[in-house]
């Protein structure tokens, strides 16, 4: 036991380690610091409205097509190889949104971003499990949670630092450069340290289903992010309406892939689980909440108060503490006693922030500080904190052992589909709501004002379909054997 602790081998593991949570911290904060940099992109390149929604729809959209085809190929190819070619293509395709001449050519270097993210993303906890015996597991996923809080946490501080540095006079675009140092060292050291694994029965791929389902996705997001720009023009009412005739396609060919060789993209007996498909409805929606969000209040930060971007990115600080330390409260003390009333309760506390939120930012107008939002913020932070930490588990607390990984991967897929849609609605509720979005100012913070109300009726919404979630979570021994599934399963990805 003792030579088995000192060995190479052993050495080799923790590097591995690193190598895959810092390629997880590189997505993570990839995600959270291109908000920050939008106004300077925008600015920069005279980009319009629905450019700028598909900046950030566009890396969840491609993102959400790929994560469980792509964790599929890790099973089928091996995990090392997949996530080497998600590590090399992400870190191109970062290059190539530091060199983007134009929004064009941004938004598609955005979307392969998103591709390569889909195949990255989900070797990781599969090469985690892979290498680490089952003693030590609990103590690495606590560590790769932590590497994900720190992503999400980091992201905007970063991306603020360095567009105000304004490093080699490249603005905005260092924020896609940095990823190229981290992108090459880990593709050579992963190469080294990283052990290949494949799955002993791997399903096959499902193609046709994952080109229906984000076609279904396409026909919605687009005609609302295109239609405001376009004069909301008859093609984007057909596409619309085509939407759920094509996801009723797809559920059709699921059922026939499942009676054909077994291996549909969506486990369809799993929403015969209520708890599943109740929780799969709050992922979405909930998914929603913060696309419109995030983006919309950066937009109000920069735009409409004309804050500085180190400005609004410190301004979230109060924020973020809030979500981590509400988290784990959540996770450790408040959800074994309560069960979903803490998540139901996580619901009504965001929604009550925002509601402080909008009634500070109409009483000081222009004039509001950044100390003036931090209790509506930490309020916010302490509701998203009870909600995100314990959702997945409580949505997997009734699923059969067996297809945990499976409906893992679907929860994420859906959070992820959730995003890109409330980025595309932000044409509706947002940017609908302002004449002339070149003139900056009252009509940004105004049409923010609008865009909170909406979310707070969304909120409400996520209230309600909580009852579907089970009343209490399972007995401890059971939820880490299920935690364990998920996690084996290489689509296991934890929601950005």
């Amino acid at each position: 036991m003792t030579t088995e602790t000192t060995s190479p081998a052993d050495r080799r593991r923790w590097l591995a380690l690193a190598i895959v949570m810092t390629a997880s911290f590189m997505d993570l904060v990839d995600v959270t610091i291109v908000n920050i940099a939008i106004p300077s992109m925008r600015q920069d390149f005279g980009a319009s409205t629905s450019a700028i929604q598909w900046i950030t729809a566009g890396y969840a959209l491609a993102f959400a097509a790929g994560l469980i085809t792509g964790g599929r190929l890790g099973d089928i190819y091996g995990r090392k190889r997949l996530f080497l070619v998600g590590v090399a293509g992400f870190t191109v395709a970062s290059l190539l949104c530091g060199v983007a001449a134009d929004p064009s050519m941004l938004v598609a270097s955005r979307l392969l971003q998103g591709g390569m993210a889909a195949l990255m993303v989900p070797q990781v906890l599969a090469i985690i499990h892979v290498t680490f015996p089952p003693h030590e597991r609990g103590k690495v996923f606590g560590m790769f949670g932590a590497i994900v809080g720190l992503g999400a946490v980091s992201g905007p501080i970063l991306g603020a630092l360095l567009t105000e540095w304004n490093l080699f006079g490249l603005e905005w675009r260092t924020i896609f450069l940095i990823n190229l140092p981290v992108g090459i060292a880990a593709v050579i050291l992963g190469r080294r340290f990283i052990s290949e694994s494949k799955a002993p029965k791997a399903l096959r791929l499902d193609l046709v289903g994952v080109v229906l389902a984000t076609l279904a996705l396409v026909l919605l997001i687009f005609p609302l992010t295109q239609g405001r720009e376009n004069g909301w023009p008859l093609w984007g009412f057909v596409c619309m309406i085509a939407s759920p005739v094509v996801f009723a396609v797809f559920l059709a060919y699921e059922k026939h892939k499942i009676k054909k060789d077994g291996s549909p993209l969506v486990e369809l007996s799993l929403f015969k689980v209520k708890s599943f498909a109740g929780g799969i409805a709050v992922q979405l929606t909930f998914g929603l909440v913060t696309g419109v969000f995030f983006l919309v209040w950066t937009l109000y930060m920069q735009m409409g108060l004309g804050w500085t971007p180190l400005h609004a990115g410190s301004t979230g600080i109060p924020f973020s503490i809030a979500v981590s330390v509400a988290a784990g409260l959540s996770v450790e003390k408040l959800v074994p006693r309560f069960g979903r009333k803490v998540l139901q309760a996580g619901a009504l506390v965001m929604a009550a922030g925002l509601l402080l939120y909008i009634w500070e930012a109409r009483h000081y107008g222009m004039g509001i500080a950044s100390w003036q939002m931090a209790a509506p913020l930490i309020v916010m932070g302490v509701g998203m904190g009870l909600i995100v930490a314990p959702l997945n588990d409580t949505i997997l607390s009734q699923v059969p052992r067996e297809h945990a990984g499976s409906a893992s991967g679907l929860i994420n897929t859906t959070g992820q589909m959730g995003n890109a849609l409330g980025l595309g609605l932000t044409s509706v509720v947002f940017f609908g709501l302002i004449d002339d979005d070149r003139v900056l100012g009252a009509p940004y913070v105004n049409a923010f004002h609008s865009a909170l109300w909406w979310i707070v009726g969304v909120l409400v919404v996520i209230f309600v379909v909580m009852f579907l979630l089970p009343r209490k979570s399972l007995p401890v021994e059971q939820r880490e054997g299920g935690s364990e599934a998920a996690a084996a399963a290489p689509e296991a990805v934890p929601a950005a």
